[in-house]
């Protein structure tokens, strides 16, 4: 089994595109308080982590390089080192944007021993793209990812079947797979923070401490055990953007134009994939910090923000915001389908009106592949705020 993980891809990908960047602490991120969606490992030896606030990761790094995002050129690569994954097996699951499990056993006889084949693929996916991956090759999937992420970055891990026992006990029992933060504190109540530790459990110990399930999961890892196969019908189950304003947002024109803009990136998002969505999202986060999350199912699964935005303003709409501004606000894709296999059963009216939507949106697409996303952006989300 091989895991592949590209490195801090969306910052690589930047990388890619502006070499002078490279050797640079560089974010890919927003503006104002949104979030860090990767950085490069010079930032990140600063102390910037993807998901924190963009403002404390400036803190931490003022000299970075912030760089908006563009998830039309990050599905491009990510589509082509896909088909290149494909080509070695089609036993490939692909778990994210960035990152895969591969079952290479078919692909033996053809092109060599597993590390002949991780080997062969960093060096394309670096030829051709210049991002970088890191493979971990393992007996079963949890013990290849963690090989990968110990060869991280840039590098390549095999851990052979007969030394997986020795290489799980040196870990924490933070790396198991589906432990989280919960389970790893629930562990530490009892003084085990190491799989070395958990490892001398019997499996009742186990059980009458953290659960019958739970202590069995737990039994069968910290042993290097994982029964899972791979899944090559996964696909993708929501696309979804958000941003968080500079300042609170009172003006209610404001946060529509925003939530427009972020319909316009979904939906972008979604032609590129090929797929439509049957349900749609909104979440709005105000001044307290709470957050309201509200959804629709839609009348036809869509890939056209001109269909989307109503239902998402209509969302909107519907929480109270009790006299607070908007902090942030997002736009989720839900219940993804192949734009091919997807019904559709509008009036004929309405299949005029889309079919001109649908072209006005296409073009779109066209002018931003060839002159970048800011080049060409929809009327009504130029607001007194962006003007």
């Amino acid at each position: 089994m091989m895991h592949v993980d590209l490195d801090a891809f969306y910052a690589s990908c930047e990388l890619a595109r502006n070499p002078q960047l490279r050797g640079l602490p560089v974010i890919v991120g927003g503006q104002g308080r949104s979030v860090v969606l990767a950085a490069t490992y010079e930032a990140r030896a600063l102390g910037v982590k993807s998901a924190m606030p963009l403002p404390v990761a400036l803190r931490a790094c003022p000299q970075a390089i912030v760089m908006p995002p563009d998830f039309r050129l990050y599905s491009y690569i990510s589509k082509s080192i896909f088909t290149m994954m494909r080509e070695i097996t089609p036993d490939v699951e692909q778990v994210s944007i960035d990152e895969a499990f591969l079952d290479v056993k078919s692909a033996r006889r053809r092109l060599g021993l597993p590390t002949e084949i991780g080997a062969r693929l960093r060096a394309v996916v670096e030829a051709k793209h210049g991002v970088t991956c890191s493979v971990g090759i393992a007996e079963n999937k949890m013990v290849a990812k963690l090989a990968s992420t110990h060869a991280k970055p840039n590098g390549m891990l095999l851990v052979p079947a007969a030394a997986t026992q020795d290489f799980m006990l040196t870990l924490p029992v933070g790396a198991l797979w589906g432990v989280g933060d919960k389970g790893e504190a629930a562990l530490a109540r009892f003084g085990i923070t190491q799989v070395s530790e958990l490892f001398q459990l019997d499996l009742p110990t186990l059980q009458s401490m953290v659960g019958n399930a739970f202590g069995l999961h737990l039994y069968h890892l910290a042993r290097g055990r994982d029964f899972r196969g791979i899944e090559t019908g996964r696909v993708e189950h929501s696309i979804s953007n958000e941003t968080t304003f500079a300042v609170d947002q009172t003006d209610l024109r404001v946060v529509e134009s925003r939530v427009l803009a972020l319909c316009d990136q979904v939906a972008g998002r979604l032609r590129a994939s090929g797929q439509v969505a049957r349900t749609l999202a909104v979440k709005v986060r105000i001044s307290d910090f709470s957050t309201a999350n509200r959804s629709r199912t839609l009348s036809s699964p869509t890939d056209l923000a001109s269909e989307m935005y109503p239902v998402a303003q209509q969302l909107l709409e519907s929480v109270d915001l009790r006299g607070q501004g908007v902090r942030l606000v997002g736009v989720r894709a839900e219940h993804l389908l192949p734009r091919d296999a997807a019904v559709h059963q509008p009036t004929l009216e309405q299949a005029v009106q889309a079919r001109d939507y649908r072209s006005a949106e296409l073009a779109l697409d066209q002018v931003r592949a060839k002159f970048g996303r800011q080049s060409a952006r929809l009327g009504a989300t130029l607001t007194t705020e962006t003007r």
